[in-house]
């Protein structure tokens, strides 16, 4: 039997400083990661965490933010992680915005980094696999409140391996974690199924050693004794995971929505993995490249790693979203496979080359060429968003010229509003007060027949639109999506006028 308890390579020690190659995949990390906050969902969020101080650290009982489903009863599955958005952006005053911002790439980036740490391999290659993952990634980086989670998956690997090599006493930590988990973020579902998963194979491998002591196992595997108590472990963290200020109805509320066939079958982010854009092409790229690294270079025997891997593959593949859980998971694999082909291609050019080193600081130079080109930019876009919102908006597709408008023509339109789907975050963020028709909470609700996501998709994408829904929920005004069928049939119909009209969208009301 061969059960190496040690990885097959010493850990490297990074006790030396940077070298300038390491700080400029740092600072590339750090621009691949700073985001504007344009994801449709952070503005509910942070209203939501804003609305929690002014209402005396308490939440609602039932969704106080729609006029469609005021009846629903609440249930906030990120509600800390809202909390911590307000206080960073009220707390930082006139830049509150970029404080956000830093939060979700310094939160990015250390989900990287925590999930890299057991990688056998060096800094550079470290972060240059975290970089590389990065790049994969960038359309799902941003102000998205998922980002927790994949902390949370980077942290629960992290302690896995530290219980697995020399600290059993980690294993105590697994339940603080999934108690704040639970109430940071619905995606601790996803921890308790990777830490659940990484446990049964475990119990596998550790079963065929015993029966089978010559089978070759080339990773550390957990004993009998530890197999026990992180199974307790696991146990009391899903117990833990109840305290929270909704109890089981969390649970219920997260399994509902996984389980919404409507939901899954219409949003994008659930919808499985295509090639369709650049994240389809991208995805598929660096998955071709690490499998021709893995097949070029790897020889190791390591079950318990490639289940977990080949399960989160699958999961990617299942629903986007799940893309960003497998980067996390993969980049121990991709930073040993980056050194491996390092180490070959610099022995490959010292023989090429006699007595010339490889030369990094090709690397250097490309990686120095690639900030300037994006760098600039970019980051007075990032300042603008965070210090001048209200101007940074004006060139997305985000209707801040209409709030504006709205905002000195409250008299002009009525209670009830419409809005398209993708507005709903942003207008709940910049019109404090006002009552919504749908935003991105909403996909799975449903009382009774009343079905507010079916309505929208039934008015917005039947032919011709179903203005009857606009009915149904006495709707008043409407902001609209500019040059869609909707704004059409609306700015034609004899019950509607047009009272403005922007290159993004018009604004209708019921004629008196």
């Amino acid at each position: 039997m061969k059960v190496e308890s040690e990885p097959a390579h010493p850990p490297v020690r990074d006790h030396v400083p940077p070298s300038v190659l390491e700080m400029l995949l740092a600072l590339m990390m750090l621009n691949l990661t700073l985001q504007p906050p344009v994801e449709p969902d952070f503005g509910w969020h942070l209203r939501a965490g804003l609305d929690f101080f002014k209402n005396g650290w308490r939440l609602p009982d039932h969704d106080p933010y729609s006029h469609t489903m005021p009846d629903w009863p609440w249930v906030e599955h990120a509600w800390l992680t809202d909390a911590i958005l307000a206080l960073i952006y009220r707390g930082l005053g006139m830049v509150g915005g970029l404080g956000i911002v830093g939060f979700f790439a310094l939160l990015t980036i250390g989900a990287f980094l925590v999930a890299s740490a057991p990688a056998q391999a060096g800094r550079s290659y470290r972060l240059a696999a975290i970089t590389a993952s990065l790049w994969v990634a960038l359309p799902f980086l941003g102000a998205r409140t998922q980002l927790i989670s994949l902390a949370g998956i980077g942290m629960t690997l992290w302690l896995y391996h530290r219980i697995v090599r020399d600290r059993p006493s980690f294993l105590w930590l697994y339940p603080p974690l999934f108690l704040l988990w639970a109430n940071l973020h619905g995606g601790f579902t996803a921890g308790l199924f990777f830490t659940g998963l990484l446990l049964a194979v475990s119990i596998i491998v550790r079963a065929v050693l015993a029966r089978w002591p010559a089978v070759r196992v080339d990773e550390p595997v957990l004993s009998w004794d530890r197999i026990g108590l992180l199974t307790l472990s696991l146990a009391l963290s899903a117990l833990f995971t109840l305290v929270n200020p909704y109890g089981w109805r969390l649970h219920v509320e997260i399994y509902e929505s996984l389980t919404d066939r409507f939901m899954i079958e219409t949003l994008r982010e659930w919808q499985p993995f295509s090639l369709s854009g650049w994240a389809g092409t991208a995805y598929v790229a660096y998955l071709t490249t690490v499998a021709g690294l893995v097949l070029g270079w790897y020889r190791r025997v390591e079950p318990i790693r490639w289940t977990l891997l080949l399960v989160s593959l699958a999961l990617s593949f299942w629903h986007w979203r799940n893309v960003m859980i497998f980067l996390v998971i993969a980049v121990p694999l991709v930073a040993e496979m980056f050194q491996t082909f390092g180490e070959w291609l610099t022995r490959a050019f010292d023989r090429i080359r006699t007595g010339r080193r490889f030369p990094k600081s090709t690397a250097e130079l490309a990686l120095a060429g690639t900030l300037f080109l994006l760098g600039p930019d970019h980051l007075h876009q990032i300042a603008l968003s965070g210090t001048r919102p209200a101007e940074f908006f004006k060139a997305t597709e985000y209707p801040i010229e209409a709030v504006a408008w709205i905002q000195s023509h409250r008299d002009l339109v009525g209670e009830k509003m419409y809005n398209d789907y993708g507005y709903g975050g942003f207008l709940l963020w910049w019109m404090p007060g006002e009552r919504l028709f749908i935003d991105g909470r909403m996909p799975a609700w449903r009382i009774g027949a009343r079905r507010i996501f079916a309505d929208y998709i039934r008015l917005n994408h039947s032919e011709p639109p179903a203005l009857d829904v606009l009915d149904r929920y006495a709707v008043e005004w409407a902001v609209v999506q500019k040059d869609t069928r909707l704004a059409s049939m609306l700015v034609a119909n004899a019950d509607w006028e047009e009272i403005y009209s922007d290159t993004k969208v018009i604004i209708v009301r019921r004629r008196l």
